[in-house]
């Protein structure tokens, strides 16, 4: 195998792949990035087992500058392989393989690796029994920056670590949990015509990672089988397997009414959040304490070993019942991001009862932030 191309075009494609590739596997030869030259484009693919994701560079795309001189593969040990690429010196540089083993160069620089067959690599997921839907990349972007936030961390319940996607013709609803916090979005798909009846569970690590190769594109292909997703990025496939099992029913838990509302800009409570975070974070338990009392609104931080902030703040509206409510303030300042600065609706019915977050004046529940509070006595 030989070819030469332009580094900064294969750098891009060697960083977009990398994205599934992890140090720590049970597969040794997922470690590396499997590299195949065929007569017309250079492939490269990354996998993790969990997700894997594959480019292709063609010798149409001026840009890259991609001349192929021999068809052929290699397996090469990503970490090292990406950092000598990205210090080579001149703009362009020249991959030969023989056998299994590699030569890298560009300017006066010349690198010599051992690799491994591309034979012993894993082949992608095929699928079976396939449904597809095209999607606007900016939706999807916004399906998962609402919701991942909730998305449980702990493996002991693999299931709460996805995103659970309930397709219905044009609407998607996605929903996460962690037990202590949920995230909510439901969104009518624009632009196409697709009627996918689906209920997809994919793990939240892998929307992270998806929606870092989402910047600058248009459209989505999705492509849904069993066990599968595979989104297609037009010179970049990303695959993902899906969690087997039963999403919890969450419906259930979004209250349907409420005893007392307050409307406040998103920014100014975060900010008030954020202040009393500097206490909280000092103590062992990490909670803020909000008080209603006379349409007077306001925020306590405490710490008994530093001290204590009380900031009284300025909402739009108040109504309802006083009310005293301790909670983790970082499971609130999490939510409040996602409405980028908007004010707020901000629902209670008890101090033990969780309240909602959702935008102000809409009762669609649509875009919608679920906090469980502390219980401090």
């Amino acid at each position: 195998m030989q070819f030469s191309i332009n580094r900064q075009a294969f750098i891009k494609a060697l960083n977009d792949v990398s994205r599934a590739i992890s140090s720590r596997t049970t597969i040794p030869i997922l470690t590396n990035i499997k590299i195949v030259l065929t007569q017309e484009e250079l492939i490269l693919t990354g996998s993790n087992s969990d997700i894997s994701i594959e480019t292709r560079i063609e010798q149409s795309d001026t840009g890259a500058q991609l001349i192929i001189k021999q068809p052929g593969g290699i397996t090469l040990l990503a970490t090292f392989f990406s950092n000598i690429v990205k210090n080579l010196p001149a703009d362009d540089m020249t991959l030969s393989v023989d056998g299994v083993r590699a030569s890298i160069t560009s300017g006066a620089s010349d690198f010599t690796i051992n690799g491994q067959d591309v034979h012993n690599y894993p082949q992608l997921p095929e699928m079976d029994d396939v449904q597809s839907l095209s999607v606007s990349a900016a939706q999807l972007v916004d399906i998962i920056s609402q919701t991942k936030i909730s998305a449980s961390t702990q493996e002991s319940r693999p299931i709460l670590t996805g995103i659970h996607l309930a397709l219905n013709g044009n609407d998607v609803k996605a929903v996460t949990t962690d037990s202590h916090r949920l995230s909510q979005r439901i969104v009518t798909l624009t632009g196409t015509d697709a009627h996918v009846k689906a209920d997809v569970i994919m793990p939240a690590k892998s929307f992270n990672e998806l929606q870092s190769l989402l910047e600058g594109q248009d459209r989505v292909e999705i492509k849904l089988a069993a066990n599968q997703a595979v989104f297609d990025l037009g010179n970049t496939t990303f695959y993902s397997r899906l969690l087997e099992g039963n999403y919890p029913e969450t419906d259930r838990l979004i209250p349907t009414e409420s005893t007392t509302q307050l409307t406040i800009e998103a920014s100014a409570l975060l900010g008030a959040i954020n202040r009393a975070s500097l206490l909280s974070h000092e103590s062992r338990n990490n909670v803020v304490q909000l008080t209603l009392e006379n349409g007077v609104v306001t925020l306590i931080g405490t710490s008994q070993e530093v001290g204590r902030v009380q900031e009284e703040l300025v909402t739009k509206s108040v109504e309802g019942e006083n009310l005293e409510i301790s909670f983790n303030p970082d499971y609130v300042r999490d939510a409040l991001r996602v409405f980028n600065g908007k004010a707020v609706d901000i629902k209670f019915t008890s101090n033990l009862r969780p309240f909602t977050l959702t935008p102000a004046g809409e009762t669609d529940d649509k875009q919608l932030q679920l906090i469980t509070p502390v219980r401090t006595f």
